[in-house]
């Protein structure tokens, strides 16, 4: 059996998508959520980036104690002792350094030549090797580079004591076939390669990421870079659960990989960055979506009653979700209120717990009955850390089909009580317009989802949004029974992470 190393990219990688910034706060919660589900490397940040950014990686390198943590860097000095000084404090840190091969890179981005980018990378890995015993070395737009220079780049950082090879589709140009050829030629062409772990780390843009990431490990690669819930720039890198539920379902085919992820804390993991980042899994995104395990047809379901495996290839157990429901409702006390939450994963202290229990009882007084999902939300509230600024005390809307919309919000501001008022093309607009009033904010609504967390006429609404102050885009998230007060929240919780920037 051979061990494929399986490198988490969320907090580096996946915080570089537009709009999925995390708080220092929110990358320790997301860190230990990783650390449970049993990753090997955590890529925490890119510590030259901000203060901010170096602050996460050098908290999350002091906290996490059960695997590696590792920062990237430019082949820079500046960038290299940064990334060192973050991660100085892990138990097993990593310097992950990277330096554009292609031809495209070289004449447009760098404009210098091969043998110049050659001592760049070599001098870089050689520093980078005195300050930790631990470099990962990166071709960045591996594939679309010349596979002659690539070797020649690769066997030099192998030599100045570069432990990991990346080989990055960076832009997401690859397909499975050509990934398997270029692990292979590589193994084959550079004369060093056994003395380096071989990883590759693909994007989505053509679709095609974990399908090139698995050809990559067929290949010879014994490391993956990968994301929860697949999310990264663009398109998004290759998804974590895809790769590891693979190489777990697919024995016939990786029967002699394994991985040390504990499946059963998938599903917690991705529900975890789904609301943290406000980037909404698609209900029939695999393994997690809200379908992966959903039949509707009349066959499927008759099958699956008489067989599991007639339609599903893997047990939702195993990912960590669970079939059945627990229903609580406005009678339900706090005992089995914590209880159900512990059965969740969740473990708020008193004050979150209590403010979680007041919540519940305002939506159970609106909703017959509460599903796991509408707990999750409401303790998911409770971990977004964001202290806000402005919160929502009541609203008015009139609207109609012969009546223009109108509305009025009255907003809490550190004790005081500010109102606004407004007409729009709709009430979900009208409220906003009157929340920028108060606010003072001329924010731009970039992207609008509602979904329905549970089932039925009473079901609680989650509203995602994005929102363009300036220069920033930031997401907020809220849900209610009442879509436009889900709107509201949801607006509420992206001005106050503004506000907390």
């Amino acid at each position: 059996m051979e061990k494929i190393i399986i490198f988490d990219t969320t907090l580096r990688d996946g915080e570089q998508a537009p709009g999925g910034s995390l708080t220092d706060q929110e990358k320790l919660e997301v860190a230990f959520q990783l650390e449970k589900l049993g990753v090997d490397v955590i890529e925490a940040g890119f510590p030259i980036a901000s203060p901010g950014d170096f602050k996460a990686v050098a908290k999350i390198s002091k906290a996490v104690k059960a695997c590696g943590v590792c920062a990237l860097a430019r082949c820079l000095r500046p960038d290299i002792e940064a990334a060192h000084n973050a991660t100085k404090a892990a138990k097993m840190p990593r310097l992950h350094i990277f330096l554009a091969t292609s031809k495209i890179h070289l004449k447009y981005k760098f404009k210098k030549a091969e043998d110049e980018i050659l001592k760049i990378a070599l001098d870089a890995t050689k520093f980078g090797r005195k300050l930790c015993p631990d470099i990962e070395f990166s071709p960045e737009d591996a594939t679309r580079s010349e596979r002659d220079f690539l070797y020649r780049v690769i066997e030099g950082v192998i030599k100045e004591g570069a432990r990991t090879i990346n080989i990055p589709d960076t832009t997401g140009y690859t397909y499975p076939q050509e990934m398997y050829s270029l692990i292979e030629d590589i193994k084959n062409n550079v004369t060093n390669i056994n003395k380096a772990v071989i990883a590759v780390h693909c994007h989505d843009d053509l679709g095609m990421a974990v399908a090139n990431s698995l050809s990559g490990i067929l290949a010879g690669a014994r490391q993956a870079h990968c994301t929860i819930n697949g999310i990264g720039e663009r398109a998004g890198n290759a998804s974590l659960e895809e790769i590891v539920m693979a190489i777990k379902t697919r024995r016939d085919a990786f029967g002699s990989f394994y991985t040390d992820v504990n499946t059963k804390e998938i599903f917690r993991t991705s529900r975890m960055i789904n609301n943290l980042t406000d980037f909404v899994v698609p209900p029939n995104k695999a393994i997690v979506g809200r379908n992966a395990f959903s039949h509707e047809s009349g066959i499927h379901q008759d099958a699956v009653l008489k067989k599991r495996i007639t339609y599903e290839i893997m047990d939702p157990k195993d990912v960590g979700m669970s079939s059945s429901r627990l229903i609580l409702g406005k009678h339900s006390g706090r005992h089995a209120f914590r209880d159900r939450l512990k059965a969740l994963g969740f473990h708020l202290n008193e004050e979150k717990l209590n403010k979680a229990f007041i919540r519940f009882k305002e939506i159970a007084d609106k909703k017959k009955n509460i599903f796991d999902d509408d707990l999750r939300i409401i303790a998911e509230d409770e971990i977004r850390v964001i202290k806000p600024l402005w919160s929502l005390i009541s609203f008015e809307v009139t609207s109609g089909t012969k009546i223009k919309p109108n509305a009025r919000v009255q907003l809490n501001k550190k004790g005081r009580v500010l109102s606004g008022v407004s007409s729009g093309d709709g009430p979900v607009d009208a409220v906003f317009k009157a929340i920028d009033k108060v606010t003072g904010y001329k924010a731009k609504l970039g992207d609008f989802r509602l979904e329905a967390v549970t089932s039925g006429k009473d079901a609680l609404g989650q509203v995602s949004l994005k929102l363009k102050v300036k220069d920033k885009v930031l997401g907020g998230r809220g849900a209610s029974t009442d879509i436009i007060e889900a709107a509201i929240r949801a607006y509420l919780d992206a001005i106050n992470r503004l506000e907390h920037k």
